[in-house]
């Protein structure tokens, strides 16, 4: 692969080059965790989980094994008040 010269902006943004990003499958926010190393920068991309979905799924998994074992909003209630004696 040819390497291309890049430029960093006045806010310190560098851009990855299309090849790049294209055999990486960079898309737009992406995320990148800076290390130096010792004789420049290296980024590593992570991978930072939606919380938000991961709860609705789990929310959604609790809800269908609640309907299959047949228990009520009333026995969910019992078992909170059970717990919070102990």
């Amino acid at each position: 692969m040819e390497l291309e010269l890049v430029k960093m902006s006045p806010k310190g943004q560098l851009v990855v080059p299309l090849k790049i990003r294209k055999i990486e499958s960079f898309k737009e926010g992406d995320r990148f965790i800076p290390f130096p190393v010792k004789e420049g920068v290296l980024f590593k991309k992570v991978k930072i989980p939606n919380i938000k979905m991961e709860f609705d799924n789990l929310s959604k998994d609790v809800e269908s094994q609640f309907k299959k074992l047949n228990i009520s909003s009333s026995d969910i209630s019992e078992a909170i008040k059970w717990a919070r004696k102990k």
